[in-house]
C-alpha cells in the first residue's frame, strides 16, 4: 500500500529558515518514511505557474525556480526516489485546471480568506489568476490523485476545497464513484512555526522587507551570526518554562527555533537556558544553526555553480510526471465527453 503525498512551494525569493523546518526537513522525513507497511509516493513541485498570480519579476522567474528546486535536493530530498519538477513544464496541470474551474462555484472562492488578504483593499484589480489561485491548486492536487497534503493552518481551507471540486466531479461525472480521492492533510507531528527575527507575532517570510527579519537558506556563518545576535528579545532572561514565556513571542521563537534545529522538545532547551541571559542561547543557537545549514547551502551553491544539472533534473522529473498524470487527463477529457483523437 502506498500515500501519494503532494508538496510545492512557489518560487518566490529566496527560500529561509521557516520554509526548511517547517516544510523541507518533514519532506524529508516523509520520503524516508514507511509505516506498517505503508510506503510514501512523494511529488515536489516548484509551482511557478503560481509565482505569476500577483505580480512577479520575469528577469527572475527560471533561476528562482532552478532555486527552489535546488533547496529541495540540498535539505536531502533525492530526485531518483522522489519527484521533483516545476509546475510550468507539466502543461497538463494549466488543462486540469481549466476542467476543474467549470465546476468551481464563483462563491467558494470569494469566501477564500488568502485571496482577501493577497487582493486587500484592491480586490477589483486583482487578477484572475489570484482569484482562481485555489482552482490551480486543486489542480495540482487532484492531477496525482494525492491521497495526503502537507498543509499549514493558511492552505487548510483551499485543501477543503479541493475536496469539495472532487466531490462534485465524482457525483457528476463518475456516477458517483470516487475517481479522484479527496486528499487528506497530512499532519507531521507538531508542525514548527517560525517566527520573524523582528516580530516574534509574525511569521518568518521570504517576502518580508527586511532581510534582517529572516534566515535565508544562502546566508553564511557571518551572517547567520549576525541576524541572531540582533534578533529581537526582551529585557527579561531566558524563561524556564512555559509559564515565563507567556506573552514573550520573540523569546519564545528563539527557543522554538532551536528546538527544531536540535530534534528535542522545548522544554528541554529551557531547562538548559532558562535564567541565562539571550547573549547565550543566540550564540548556541548560531552555532547550531550554522552546523545545520551549512551543509545545504554549500550544496545549494554547487547546484546553481551548474543550472545545467538542475535543468536535467527538473525536465527528468516533468517526464516522470506527465507520465503519470497523461492519463488522469485523459480520463477526464473522455468523461466529461470530450471528443478524443
Amino acid at each position: 500500500m502506498t500515500k501519494r503525498i503532494l508538496s510545492c512551494m512557489q518560487p518566490t525569493n529566496r527560500l529561509q529558515l521557516g520554509n526548511y523546518l517547517g516544510a523541507l526537513k518533514n519532506w524529508v522525513k516523509l520520503q524516508d518514511e514507511a509505516k506498517d507497511g505503508v510506503s510514501n509516493q512523494c511529488l515536489y513541485g516548484a509551482v511557478d505557474l503560481h509565482a505569476i498570480t500577483n505580480g512577479h519579476d520575469p528577469a527572475a522567474l527560471a533561476n528562482a525556480t532552478r532555486e527552489t528546486a535546488a533547496a529541495y535536493i540540498a535539505a536531502g530530498v533525492d530526485p531518483s526516489r522522489s519527484y521533483i519538477f516545476a509546475q510550468s513544464h507539466v502543461p497538463q496541470h494549466a488543462q486540469l485546471n481549466w476542467l476543474l474551474s467549470s465546476m468551481t462555484q464563483m462563491g467558494k472562492l470569494e469566501r477564500m480568506t488568502q485571496f482577501k488578504d493577497k487582493a486587500g483593499k484592491n480586490a477589483e484589480r486583482a487578477s484572475l489568476g489570484l482569484f482562481a489561485y485555489p482552482v490551480l491548486m486543486a489542480a495540482d492536487i487532484l492531477l496525482y490523485k494525492a491521497t495526503h497534503v502537507p498543509v499549514g493552518e493558511d492552505q487548510k481551507q483551499h485543501l477543503e476545497l479541493t475536496r469539495d471540486i472532487a466531490s462534485v466531479f465524482n457525483e457528476k461525472y463518475a456516477n458517483g464513484e470516487e475517481y479522484f480521492p479527496l486528499p487528506e492533510p497530512y499532519i507531521m507531528g507538531t508542525a514548527t512555526r517560525v517566527m520573524s527575527l523582528r516580530d516574534g507575532t509574525q511569521k518568518m517570510s521570504k517576502s518580508a522587507e527586511s532581510d534582517m527579519s529572516r534566515i535565508n537558506l544562502t546566508d553564511d556563518a557571518d551572517m547567520i551570526a549576525k541576524k541572531f545576535k540582533k534578533a529581537k528579545t526582551d529585557q527579561g532572561n531566558v524563561p524556564a518554562s512555559d509559564a515565563e514565556g507567556e506573552g514573550r513571542p520573540e523569546a519564545m521563537n528563539l527557543i522554538g527555533i532551536y528546538a527544531a534545529l536540535s530534534d528535542t522538545d522545548m522544554q528541554v532547551v529551557m531547562n538548559e537556558f532558562g535564567g541565562q541571559q539571550f547573549s547565550a542561547l543566540k550564540t548556541a543557537l548560531s552555532d547550531l544553526a550554522v552546523a545545520k545549514l551549512s551543509p545545504i547551502t554549500t550544496r545549494m551553491n554547487e547546484l546553481m555553480g551548474d543550472v545545467a544539472e538542475i535543468d536535467a533534473i527538473l525536465k527528468a522529473g516533468a517526464e516522470k510526471a506527465q507520465e503519470l498524470t497523461q492519463p488522469t487527463l485523459d480520463d477526464v477529457y473522455r468523461m466529461m465527453g470530450f471528443l478524443r483523437g
